[in-house]
């Protein structure tokens, strides 16, 4: 039986540019790219050099505060470059896929029989365990900790974001036997929450808690769930697996190798034919961005969604968590007193000289650009109206701003992620980065009491 959650405050970002319901495989990518931004807090030791060959699965590098903590390659190859910044910080790792592909074959598991140990070992040694996330502080889970649940989000509510249902089809096995395993790993309960309106191959799945989810977006964030449904206290830790993740880890229980495999939505209203590629985590963006089509010749590829993704170059790589890439056009044009004239093409959370609540169905072809600079963090209530989580926005981010641990701790910066802020950043009238104030207090907050 399932559990009905509603939610009532957010906004829904229509954009032109949807992914048809029509999968083509990538061109195979030439390079495969590891970036270490994708792992938030790690500090990577290097277990292979640069020039050495390496097969799909093998452990590249290691966590330095967990060393069993291993990150491997998607694909099989050279080891051709790894690139480095200040300190000789690693950035990213370059990989020249081998024509015929080869893989590490670990241990098969029995998900129904193994121990919880066991499990731990297994994910660990697969390079599956940076698949697990936590809150607080939204980064990858500590092996030698223990959640009071799990949580699952089926339910995609950002813009253009992938299809859960759609891209799950076919793979009810891999998640199931992902979920039975994730259960030995929580004393508590594995949540998965599903679409109130369509059929999900999570809805079929045992060992869990059922939720269907309505509502605009952020209905569809883990953090939103979480808030609804088993609030994070001082003291409390939760873990979240992203859907597609859970198949990779499924597959790697099931058969012993690590498919980097991703279905991923090559969205935006600059692409002439929106649809989904098979491709692999870390693959070259160019490998299928041009083979729907670019409408013009400046656009914006993002790697992610529209209000959390990173930007990117047409020759970039795909990000280890992403399943979505938008490209819209370049917002570098200045319009004239476009704050002064009544405007019917843009989305605004107000009713001030805008007309977008007029058309709630309307799908609008916006660009990057913000409409505006930074300016004073003024208090205006309209965080609260599309901020469905229980906390304060405008207070917990200027908590944030003034290094205030006290106040962080006490308005709820355990239960947030970055992503839970994008929705507010997006209508911000003082054209703030919320995103990016949060993220620095999380890792604030970690650093002093941990």
């Amino acid at each position: 039986m399932s559990k009905d959650i509603r939610i009532k405050k957010g906004l829904n970002i229509n954009l032109v540019g949807a992914a048809e319901q029509a999968t083509s495989k990538a061109v195979l990518s030439n390079v495969y790219a590891i970036q270490l931004s994708d792992f938030h807090g790690i500090t990577p030791k290097m277990l292979v050099k640069q020039g050495a060959e390496v097969k799909a699965g093998e452990p590249l590098f290691y966590n330095k505060n967990i060393e069993e903590m291993l990150f491997v390659s998607p694909v099989s190859g050279e080891l051709i470059e790894i690139e480095r910044g200040d300190r000789r910080r690693i950035l990213t790792l370059k990989i020249l896929a081998d024509k015929t592909q080869e893989s590490i074959t670990g241990s098969v598991l029995d998900v129904e029989k193994a121990s919880k140990a066991e499990i731990k070992a297994s994910l660990l040694k697969g390079g599956c365990w940076p698949f697990i996330k936590q809150r607080p502080y939204d980064v990858i889970a500590n092996p030698d900790t223990t959640p009071k649940s799990i949580f699952v989000s089926g339910y995609a509510s950002a813009p253009l974001q992938a299809n859960v249902n759609y891209v799950l089809q076919g793979k009810e096995k891999e998640l199931q036997a992902a979920i039975t395993a994730l259960g030995k790993l929580t004393p508590g309960k594995v949540h998965v929450s599903v679409d109130a309106k369509g059929t999900s191959p999570l809805s079929t799945l045992k060992g869990v808690e059922l939720h269907k989810v309505s509502g605009p977006h952020p209905a569809g964030l883990v953090g939103t769930q979480i808030n609804r449904i088993d609030p994070i206290n001082k003291g409390e830790l939760v873990w979240t697996v992203s859907p597609q993740d859970l198949v990779i880890i499924g597959e790697y229980l099931l058969t012993g190798k690590y498919n980097a495999e991703r279905i991923v939505a090559l969205v935006g209203s600059s692409v002439k034919v929106p649809k989904y590629y098979q491709t692999k985590i870390g693959a070259e963006i160019s490998t299928f961005l041009y083979a729907s089509g670019v409408n013009e010749e400046n656009f914006r590829v993002i790697n992610g969604d529209v209000l959390t993704g990173s930007k990117s170059r047409p020759d970039g790589y795909l990000g280890t968590y992403n399943n979505t890439v938008t490209v819209i056009p370049e917002g570098d044009d200045y319009e004239f007193f476009g704050w002064n004239k009544p405007v019917f093409n843009k989305i605004s959370a107000t009713r001030a000289l805008t007309f977008s609540w007029l058309q709630p169905n309307k799908k609008y072809d916006l660009t990057t650009n913000t409409n505006g600079e930074h300016r004073a963090f003024v208090v205006t209530g309209q965080y609260e109206e599309v901020f469905p989580l229980d906390i304060y926005p405008m207070q917990l981010l200027k908590a944030c701003m003034v290094k205030d641990l006290d106040e962080m701790e006490q308005l709820g910066l355990y239960e947030v992620a970055p992503e839970d802020f994008s929705l507010t950043e997006f209508i911000c009238i003082s054209k703030q980065p919320h995103q990016k104030i949060i993220r620095e207090g999380l890792d604030l907050l970690q650093k002093e009491i941990g």
